[in-house]
């Protein structure tokens, strides 16, 4: 990068920052960035504020929202019944493009794992109880990632719940092990939510 566009390299710098991408790509990005019209690069700009000052996690399932509640959580077409617990609200779009699922959400915000700090007190778990113990629920459908800290984090959260008369299942294996559902294809996740075994 030429020295003297200090303003260019910086923003390179930024976009390398983001996930997936390099160097190579944060120049490209960047050099595209100068060829298009201010009014596109700024719209980008305005965008990017928008979404750090308006969005906020939903007071009831901890999903990304604009307002108090989410737009599933306000829908009451939804099947109040079932609940699907996943890790992050990145899971949550993935599952809501399969068109399987018609209920409802808990976001946990991560998953257990001692040996990084995240402990049951620092994931949103006391929530999802409250949810069980004030809603018709009839099931807790567990759709953490198939990793070891998402099997961990199934276990415990059925440990919890079942006490509470609900019944508790684990998405089918249509997931491959150690694959995050973000980059499932919505084929393989309908399946595994149709396929949906109960955690014994």
């Amino acid at each position: 990068m030429i020295s003297t566009a200090r303003s260019l390299t910086q923003l390179v710098n930024e976009l390398a920052r983001l996930p997936g991408i390099g160097k190579k790509t944060a120049q490209r990005l960047a050099f595209h960035l100068l060829r298009i019209p201010r009014e596109d690069a700024l719209a980008l700009a305005s965008a990017i504020a928008n979404v750090k000052d308006r969005i906020r996690y939903c007071e009831s399932c901890g999903n990304f929202t604009e307002e108090a509640l989410c737009e599933i959580c306000r829908d009451a077409n939804r099947d109040q019944g079932l609940v699907c617990v996943v890790e992050q609200p990145t899971d949550l779009f993935a599952i809501e493009g399969s068109h399987e699922y018609r209920g409802l959400y808990h976001v946990l915000h991560g998953t257990l794992s001692p040996l990084d700090g995240a402990r049951p007190e620092s994931l949103r778990i006391e929530e999802l109880v409250a949810v069980v113990k004030s809603r018709p629920a009839r099931e807790v459908i567990i759709a953490t990632n198939p990793t070891v800290e998402g099997d961990a984090t199934a276990f415990y959260l059925a440990r919890v719940l079942r006490p509470l008369g609900v019944r508790v299942s684990r998405i089918a294996r249509g997931v491959p092990m150690g694959g995050d559902l973000e980059f499932s294809d919505h084929a393989t996740l309908a399946r595994a939510i149709s396929g949906r075994v109960e955690i014994e």
